[in-house]
């Protein structure tokens, strides 16, 4: 399974995710080649833009004390306290990420999330996690960006000769990435463990190399530099904290692939080798700008002449599987936002038969690469990406926060005075790095915010647009017990075989069904209506996933229900019903479907514009047929018109 970020893979069952033993270092591998990616190649560009970026300090030995010692609490509040410590108990059956958080809110009675709508009665609560997913697709836009550019500039650090090729090195890195993602990444995943390993093991002992010419810079963990740094700089201090952010982008992935490992492999990656030598490096970073405060590259600068393109290699590799981690979380995101109604039906390819998690969504992989190449060729540099990274992040640390304080209080039922102060801690560091990277708006910000705002309009129009469909068709349609009764009244003519009517109103009457009675006259020896729907929990266990009800006469009303990060099998699922006695011969079953025709009237329901906006991604939308798994030559689709 994948979440936000990371590289799938196999998914584990909820009473492994406890990793104990043997499994402990092989998961904890894995997890530094999956999770860490992301933060991990913050250092290339983090202190140069604090020293040399669009909003920035002077290299002074107070100023480069004063960032270090933001840069060290940032990591020790925000990543090891707020995410590794508190945020990771909130789980999702073993689950993580703004989405699984979200169906985890309580709905307006308490009661946990169990429906296919996002916690029923708490709209402006849903609706911040929905917003919170889309700013996710933004970071996925720039992440890759900004990562594997900021690597590939390391070129010009060895010689000013390859400056006029470094956006097309950077572009050509990213098509190559993007277009061998239909082939999955099984293949290399098991070397982004090492390979990451080697990536920190080279930061961390050059960290320390210069850590040794200037000693001095250990000083920084005393936090009064960072307070004497705001008193010396007054708002150019604040604006800064836009640029020292950058070192815990990448914190959200943490929590988002906690489904992948548990929480015990990512805790110990991130105490035993991951915070460390981040901090050493940006030490060493701090005690180089002492020593050469003109040093406007101080990642590359750190290595010897002799090991510059050598590093320049490792660091586009490290930057390539955090691009890696942001790609695969994309199309993880997708599934799960198609499972829980707030997006589309879209193309979801298998690229693994035997790992789950590994998925290709071909419109969103390609949207992302044209994305993302246009950033690399808009922006031009790291440095001017930088000032549109940020806000996005920040404003769903943000809504990861206020989630997170509905379920302190209403899940864990925590003492309200604990939740108090801990929700002002967290939030107070996020606003404060959400206000410094607001600064940054004109300068790019303002990308990602308008791409996070279309993606909600979308997921709103449709999850609305869904709503308003099922109301509609609910509205006209004849109540199961009505139709019961006229087949009781008036048997018609029965056919052998098994008629499977699929509906989304499990107490309303299929146009399907009553349109074959109406018209042909007859009904099957046994008739299934059937109704698939998401719950908010990641897996669903094969005991719960089918409720069979028998009306009477050869008819049944099935339910099936499967988690967000599952992938209906309707022909499968009847084949586990047979087994439990439903009398049915899955050599002879036909699929009933209604095609809905969606009609944009004045109806009370959304805007004009809107609901022209939602019949668009109508007639997009991925088949039913598909999407279900149904074998097409045993299809039969019905038209039905709705007004909306």
């Amino acid at each position: 399974m994948t979440t936000r970020s990371g590289t799938a893979v196999a998914p584990l069952p909820a009473s492994t995710h406890r990793a104990h033993g043997s499994r402990l270092l092989p998961l904890t591998l894995t997890a530094l080649g999956v999770v860490y990616g992301d933060i991990g190649t913050s250092p290339l560009y983090a202190m140069r833009e604090c020293f040399f970026g669009t909003h920035s300090v002077r290299p002074t030995p107070e100023n480069v004390l004063g960032v270090l010692s933001l840069i060290i609490y940032a990591l020790l509040l925000v990543v090891s306290l707020k995410y590794v410590v508190v945020v990771m108990r909130a789980d999702n059956q073993g689950e993580g990420g703004i989405l699984a958080l979200t169906a985890l809110v309580p709905g307006r009675r308490g009661e946990p999330g169990t429906s296919s709508r996002l916690a029923m009665g708490r709209p402006l609560l849903v609706a911040l996690g929905i917003f919170g997913t889309a700013l996710l697709y933004g970071d996925g836009m720039i992440t890759p960006a900004i990562s594997v550019l900021g690597a590939v500039e390391g070129l010009e650090v060895a010689t000013p000769v390859f400056s006029p090729y470094v956006v097309p090195i950077t572009v050509a890195i990213l098509i190559v990435l993007f277009a061998i993602q239909k082939f999955g990444t099984h293949r290399v995943g098991g070397l982004f463990g090492p390979i990451v390993i080697i990536w920190f093991a080279t930061i961390a002992a050059l960290g320390i190399m210069w850590i040794g010419r200037a000693p001095q810079v250990l000083s920084a963990v005393d936090p009064r530099h960072a307070l004497r740094f705001f008193g010396s700089n007054g708002f150019t201090g604040f604006a800064v904290l836009g640029a020292v952010f950058l070192v815990v982008t990448g914190g959200e992935a943490l929590y988002a692939d906690m489904g992948h490992f548990g929480k015990q492999p990512i805790r110990l990656a991130w105490f035993a080798l991951v915070l460390p030598a981040l901090v050493l490096n940006y030490l060493g970073q701090g005690a180089l700008l002492l020593r050469n405060p003109a040093a406007q590259h101080p990642f590359f600068l750190l290595a010897p002449s002799w090991a510059l393109l050598p590093l320049v290699g490792i660091a586009s590799v490290a930057a390539v599987i955090a691009s890696q981690a942001l790609i695969s979380g994309a199309f993880s995101i997708t599934r799960q936002a198609i499972q829980l109604g707030l997006v589309p039906r879209l193309e979801v390819e298998h690229t693994s038969a035997r790992e789950i998690g590994q998925i290709f969504v071909p419109q969103v992989n390609w949207a992302l690469m044209v994305a993302t190449v246009l950033i690399v060729i808009g922006f031009g540099s790291s440095g001017a990406i930088a000032a549109a990274y940020g806000i996005a992040v920040t404003l769903t640390m943000i809504i990861t926060v206020l989630l997170l304080y509905v379920i302190m209080t209403e899940r864990w039922h925590w003492p309200k005075p604990a939740v108090l102060a801990a929700t002002a801690l967290f939030l107070s560091i996020d606003t404060a790095f959400f206000g410094a990277n607001a600064l940054k708006v004109v300068q790019g910000g303002w990308v990602t915010l308008a791409v996070a705002g279309v993606l909600f309009t979308v997921m709103t129009t449709w999850r609305t647009g869904r709503r308003l469909v099922a109301e509609r068709l609910t509205a006209r349609a004849v109540p199961l017990q009505t139709f019961m009764a006229l087949v009781e009244a008036s048997p018609p003519l029965r056919v052998p075989g098994t008629a499977v009517f699929m509906t989304a109103q499990p107490t309303g009457t299929p146009p399907a069904l009553a349109h074959n009675l109406r018209h042909n006259k007859v009904l099957h020896e046994h008739v299934i209506v059937l109704t698939v729907s998401t719950v908010q929990v990641p897996h669903v266990a094969a005991n719960d996933r089918i409720d069979v009800q028998p009306l009477g006469y050869g008819l049944y009303n099935m339910r099936l229900q499967y988690g967000f990060m599952e992938d209906p099998n309707v022909p499968e699922a009847l084949l586990a019903a047979r087994e439990r006695g439903l009398p049915l011969d899955v050599e002879d079953v036909t699929y009933f479907l209604g095609r809905e025709t969606i009609l944009v009237t004045r109806r009370k329901g959304m805007a004009i514009w809107r609901e022209k906006l939602f019949v668009l991604m109508t007639r997009n939308a991925m088949r039913a047929t598909a999407f279900f798994r149904l074998p097409p030559e045993r299809v039969v689709e019905l038209g039905v018109q709705v007004e909306m």
